[in-house]
């Protein structure tokens, strides 16, 4: 969900005021990390046989958007609508402006690399429509955005961007 504010500026007897709406369709919570964008439909057949499968290329995107904090992921946790979830179980830093690619399946977590993978052979995000939720390790929440392939993923790549 893109957030959009409504500005409304009105004169009177050379006064100018400006009034903000509140933001429609979403919420923005106070958190340093947001959901960058997810790769929701892996390209190519759907597999999740952890040898010859393809959930390795469903992912997800978690940027740092702070300008000054580096933040720690260790016990966030990303859950979707069915109440699949996943919580970071070591530590991993994001300097501010870095990001890391949740992946699906098995491999090795890197901060080099920018990854951490679920060890979980099964896909998560659902391929016509899926809420994806962000909680903080105190168990607020971070970031949430729904999708709807056919509302969002206006070029049919299989990916959504969220935050810039």
């Amino acid at each position: 969900m893109r957030i959009r504010s409504a500005l409304t500026v009105a004169a009177t007897a050379g006064t100018l005021a400006v009034v903000a709406s509140a933001p429609a369709q979403a919420t923005e919570y106070s958190s340093a990390l947001k959901i960058k964008g997810v790769q929701y439909d892996a390209p190519g057949r759907d597999s999740n046989n952890c040898r010859t499968g393809n959930t390795k290329d469903e992912y997800l995107t978690i940027k740092n958007y702070s300008r000054s904090t580096t933040v720690n992921l260790k016990g966030y946790v990303v859950r979707d609508a069915a109440g699949n979830r996943f919580t970071f179980p070591a530590n991993h830093y994001l300097q501010p402006g870095d990001y890391v690619k949740l992946r699906g399946g098995h491999g090795t977590d890197s901060d080099a690399q920018n990854v951490v993978y679920r060890r979980n052979c099964n896909f998560i995000w659902n391929n016509d429509k899926d809420t994806i939720y962000l909680y903080k390790p105190s168990g607020s929440r971070a970031d949430v955005h729904s999708y709807t392939k056919a509302r969002d993923d206006r070029d049919g790549n299989g990916y959504i961007t969220y935050h810039g």
